[in-house]
């Protein structure tokens, strides 16, 4: 049997594949107050998050146009066309379907594995992760605020197909029709920010070669998004930009007494 290291503080204990119960059990034990906070402060982050969203949830003159103004942009810029990036999944259900599912079910579903993953088994790198997750999608609300935006899929005027309206699994109403929802909230992409976030999270907690295939989920969460007409190329550089000004000030704001265990240095080697 090959014996599998733990990072964190029982980086000393091993177990062999396949006991995953085992390793559960010995990660989380002691720690279920722990557990109870973080899932307390995950949910009044989250409401408190979706409550701010609706403050410009009826803003329609201004969204609609930031958002021609943000096409128009873009185009000055040179970019590549949103329209084009759609073009390869329209009339092709086979990549529609797949995508308008990615969109609706990768977002949360992600965040929620990797998380939880960190918690359990690397809670030095769980810490900063949720950390940067919360100081981004402020950041985002803030933006949210200012700068309210309809996504492409708002703009058929412009080229755009509502691919999640045609092929079925739609996320969001009507946008008149009062739900909890502000789908004046494109700027700036939180599906990119967080799927960045976390294939970072997850390259630097583990030592496997594979590990690099993480990676693959914020490019094909770019790529869905703005094929699904949802988001546009600056929303995601937004987001990148919100990443990468929340990392370079945590440490300056959190110091690493405040992370689990003390310290958010490298883990093991054997680590998985």
């Amino acid at each position: 049997m090959v014996a599998v290291g733990l990072g964190g503080p029982g980086a000393g204990l091993q177990f062999a594949p396949g006991g995953i119960v085992e390793r559960i059990l010995a990660a989380v034990r002691g720690r279920g107050v722990e557990a109870m906070g973080q899932l307390g402060l995950i949910t009044v982050l989250y409401l408190g998050y979706r409550a701010g969203r609706l403050v410009t949830a009826d803003d329609t003159g201004r969204a609609m146009a930031n958002a021609h103004g943000v096409l128009g942009f873009e185009e000055r810029l040179g970019f590549l066309g949103e329209r084009t990036v759609q073009s390869l999944f329209l009339d092709r259900d086979f990549l529609a379907v797949p995508a308008n599912f990615y969109y609706a079910s990768a977002h949360f579903t992600a965040a929620v594995a990797v998380l939880l993953w960190l918690w359990v088994f690397r809670p030095e790198h769980y810490r900063w992760t949720r950390n940067l997750m919360v100081a981004m999608t402020g950041a985002a609300l803030l933006v949210h605020i200012m700068v309210p935006l309809a996504p492409p899929r708002m703009l058929p005027d412009r080229g755009f197909v509502d691919l999640a309206a045609v092929y079925g699994q739609s996320v969001y109403g009507e946008v008149d029709s009062g739900g909890l929802s502000n789908q004046f909230a494109a700027m700036p992409s939180l599906h990119v920010g967080w799927a960045l976030l976390l294939a970072f999270a997850m390259v630097a907690a583990t030592r496997t070669r594979w590990r690099w295939i993480a990676l693959a989920h914020p490019a094909l969460t770019l790529l869905v998004v703005v094929g699904t007409a949802n988001h546009y190329w600056l929303d995601a550089i937004v987001a990148v930009l919100l990443l990468t000004l929340s990392a370079a000030l945590h440490p300056f704001v959190v110091p690493a007494a405040a992370t689990a265990w003390g310290v958010m240095g490298p883990v093991p080697r054997k680590a998985c």
